[in-house]
């Protein structure tokens, strides 16, 4: 990667560091070692000496490339503008910038001196005079820049895979908020409940009812109970009923009863029920008891809450666990309908204003893969399409056989891919996106695990019918 440049700026007028001491620093590069006195002679002689203070600018991002630097001392860092992303650290004794052989024209990222910098510097133009004096400098330089491009390619991938584990765990945060929230609040509201429900409980006691009336009173119960279940099928909307239940209160007396009147419309209580328990009761006990079983009502439904939050949880705990495939051996037999499935969980917050729609086929077998990998594939391509869509759509999954293949396609019918893009799609670090959106290594990971598996990744693509394809043996074969 680039390092100290062209800028003017940063550098600062020194007095010529002595010829001897110069040649004596460039002995400590590693990658000039084995040069004759006379080939560090020349560099010495032939290269522009500069001096930058720490904290100096070097070059801004976009800035022309010209010139190959060649670190004595110092430490020079390079970020990028778009997320302060590290691209690279430059240290005493290393060569950097723009080398011979090099298709670099512009800097990658912001330059500055981390520490106060001596560095010597020759112009591109220069370097055909470098390489017909210095031979070795040819397979030197491209050494440097095998080990750059290693490096880049190390820390693009990397990002690339905290892009997705940053991706993952948004996903998961938003998804385990709801359930989460949910149950916090349903325990809140029970410890209230439960004091309230103690308190209706100590009234009821002190109505001294006899044998025939509790009995009667708690088949009532039973049966409204039932009758919540089962969720009457009427006609009569909640307001309505709502309405309705207020009108009888009232005729018979009982007081504060729109603390009751939600909980009883929501079980499906009718004025015909509440004739029933009047019957049982007079009418100045009618209050305590409707309030007790509206407190007990709203109790269970707390307790469910937490129940079905609980489950959620667990249920997505389990997603996770599914799609990394933690504490199993890497080669599975896997079942891919429900790899989609799993991966799909992972994209749950969103897939509110898509429809998904499934074309698996019946009795599809199972095949032999890196089971972990495969979702890396599937959270790729749908991450994808939904991108393309702009999470709103069709999303369409169908998996199925063709001869000795497993064919997994994922369609979506965003805007497509223009075709002079179609062919470059599963290059590294090639991206439609905008910046800082993505690295365009997911494509290329993905074509990666697909031949792995001896598999092959295609797509077509048209306006409203974009087609990531999949093709996976059935058979086991050695996977490498």
């Amino acid at each position: 990667m680039d390092a100290v440049s062209s800028a003017a700026e940063p550098v600062t007028a020194a007095p010529p560091t002595p010829l001897p001491e110069i040649v004596a620093a460039l002995r400590r590069v590693s990658t000039l070692h084995g040069l004759t006195d006379s080939e560090l002679e020349w560099l010495a002689t032939n290269c522009e000496e500069i001096f930058a203070p720490a904290g100096a600018p070097l070059f801004r991002e976009g800035d022309p490339a010209t010139k190959m630097t060649i670190l004595l001392q110092g430490e020079v860092h390079v970020r990028r503008s778009q997320g302060g992303l590290a691209l690279f650290v430059g240290r005493a004794g290393q060569i950097t910038g723009v080398l011979p052989f090099s298709r670099m024209k512009t800097h990658g990222g912001q330059g500055y001196a981390s520490s106060d910098i001596w560095a010597l510097q020759i112009d591109r133009e220069r370097f055909p005079e470098m390489l017909e004096t210095i031979p070795s400098m040819g397979q030197r330089c491209v050494t440097v820049l095998l080990d750059r491009v290693r490096e880049m390619t190390r820390l693009e991938q990397q990002t690339e895979k905290l892009n997705a584990l940053g991706k993952l765990a948004g996903n998961l945060a938003h998804e385990l908020n709801n359930p989460a929230s949910a149950a916090q609040r349903a325990a809140s509201g029970m410890l209230e409940e439960l004091r309230t429900l103690g308190h209706q409980k100590f009234l009821l006691g002190t109505l001294c009812l006899d044998e025939t009336r509790l009995q009667g009173m708690r088949a009532w119960r039973a049966r409204m109970e039932e009758q919540g279940r089962e969720r009457p099928g009427d006609t009569i909307t909640q307001g309505e009923r709502e309405d309705r239940l207020q009108r009888w209160l009232r005729a018979h007396g009982v007081e504060q009863s729109w603390q009751v009147v939600p909980d009883l419309a929501e079980l499906g209580v009718t004025e015909q029920d509440l004739d029933d328990l009047a019957g049982l009761l007079d009418q100045q006990h009618l209050g305590i008891v409707l309030s007790q079983f509206a407190s007990s009502v709203r109790t269970v439904r707390m307790a469910q809450v937490m129940i079905d939050s609980t489950a959620r949880i667990f249920d997505l705990i389990a997603a996770v666990k599914d799609y990394s495939w933690m504490d199993q051996a890497p080669i599975q037999q896997v079942d891919i309908p429900q790899s989609l499935e799993t991966t799909l969980a992972m994209l749950q917050s969103r897939l509110d204003k898509v429809v998904v729609e499934r074309r698996f086929a019946p009795d599809l077998p199972r095949i032999a893969a890196y089971a972990s990998e495969l979702n890396q594939v599937w959270m790729a391509l749908l991450e994808n399409a939904l991108d393309a869509m702009q999470d709103r759509g069709r999303l369409t999954l169908s998996v199925h056989c063709l001869g000795e293949f497993l064919v997994v396609e994922i369609w979506d019918d965003g805007p497509g891919i223009p075709e002079e893009n179609q062919a470059r799609i599963f290059e590294p670090f090639f991206t439609t996106k905008a910046p800082g959106s993505g690295l365009g290594l997911g494509l290329d990971t993905a074509q990666r695990i697909v031949r792995q598996h001896r598999g092959y990744l295609h797509v077509t693509s048209q306006p409203g019918a974009t087609c990531f394809q999949v093709r996976l043996p059935i058979e086991s074969l050695q996977m490498y």
